[in-house]
């Protein structure tokens, strides 16, 4: 029997744990997006507000693939992601709905959440997709140094999105989850 795709997985890293985000974890995570200024060139600026941070939430929640991300030494709430969008033929696999606490902004932490989601989603995608609003040049540039590669727009207005990609098949994958991108995925933004 050919076991599916679990999108809530529990994955360790080096420094990070993610975990599935359950109701519970609301106060925490408000927390840490209560910062306005990680929102700022975001399509939804106003996040950072309790109403509109809990439809996102009830969103996460919802969806099946959110992850809680927390500091594996001390277990402080980091921020939280997602899988969402499978498609079974082909196999992909939408990653998004990121966010990390200001203080680990630029660094490793975006590049270790990253591999970790990407080497669990290619056990089953050949494709792992991002969307990306077209202001946010900050969340752009740390898909491209994981390796991912604008592949289209879509959308007009308010709802329009740059797509980038990551094929399981390419070399850019293999940088992208074992981490070989060399000094660049440590550098500050």
């Amino acid at each position: 029997m050919h076991e599916g795709p679990n999108w809530q997985p529990t994955l360790v890293g080096e420094t990070l744990l993610l975990r599935p985000l359950r109701a519970d974890d609301f106060e925490a995570l408000y927390a840490a997006a209560r910062d306005p200024l990680l929102w700022t060139q975001h399509p939804e600026p106003d996040r950072h507000e309790r109403p509109v941070f809990a439809r996102f939430f009830a969103g996460a929640l919802e969806s099946g693939g959110a992850l809680l991300v927390l500091d594996r030494a001390g277990g402080e709430v980091l921020g939280s992601s997602r899988f969402y969008g499978w498609c079974a033929a082909p196999p992909s696999i939408v990653l998004g709905y990121t966010f990390l606490v200001r203080a680990r902004w630029g660094g490793a932490t975006n590049g270790e959440l990253k591999r970790l989601m990407l080497a669990h989603a290619f056990r089953w995608a050949e494709t792992a997709w991002f969307h990306v609003g077209p202001e946010n040049r900050r969340s752009q540039r740390a898909l491209e140094r994981i390796g991912a590669r604008l592949d289209h727009a879509h959308g007009a207005g308010p709802a329009r999105r740059l797509v980038y990609r990551i094929d399981r098949t390419k070399e850019d994958a293999r940088a992208a989850v074992v981490g070989t991108d060399g000094p660049r995925r440590h550098r500050r933004a």
